[in-house]
């Protein structure tokens, strides 16, 4: 993936080239998790393509802060997350966002199969993005992005106790709704 990103201002000409590269090795690498991190936060394509700007122009900003504690993607994943979890606050973001997952029909081009393996998927999904902040945090990054407790721990920055301790809540509240709608 390769997106084009513009900055200003960077001290030296060496410095900028150096920095240039990285931030696009970045987006290369990392460029699809943050945007898929970003839409299942923000759930619409544009806030999560902002989302993703933001998130690769905060570290280029801060890449001389980035101590290397834990790995380039992960340090990225909590800048995604905290940018998600500041539109969502924003005042626009509350009065203008509707909730509302955007319906998807066979005539998005995929195979009908996937199609009505996706509508089933809704519902959990549904559930997952509607668990409170600490819960959804640790299920998404835990099945969606793959992580282990570890990594979660990192990137949430609390000990891998809390993790797993969250992830223990939140299985057992998905288990709980989703029996309580079949």
């Amino acid at each position: 993936m390769n997106f084009p990103l513009s900055f200003a201002s960077v001290p030296s000409e060496n410095e900028k080239v150096t920095s240039h590269v990285k931030i696009q090795q970045w987006i290369d690498l990392y460029g699809d998790d943050v945007l898929k991190i970003a839409y299942m936060y923000l759930r619409d394509k544009s806030k999560a393509e902002d989302a993703f700007q933001e998130v690769f122009l905060r570290a280029f900003r801060q890449m001389d802060t980035f101590r290397g504690d834990s790995s380039v993607k992960t340090w990225l994943l909590r800048i995604t997350m905290n940018v998600c979890k500041d539109l969502r606050r924003s005042f626009w973001f509350r009065r203008v966002w509707t909730g509302k997952l955007p319906e998807r029909t066979a005539d998005d081009g995929l195979p009908e199969q996937q199609v009505i393996e996706r509508e089933q998927n809704r519902g959990l999904w549904e559930q997952v993005l509607d668990l409170p902040s600490p819960l959804k945090d640790v299920i998404i990054l835990y099945y969606y992005q793959e992580l282990d407790v570890k990594e979660i721990a990192r990137v949430l920055e609390v000990p891998e106790g809390t993790v797993r301790s969250r992830l223990h809540r939140a299985r057992e509240r998905l288990k709980k709704n989703l029996e309580g709608r079949g």
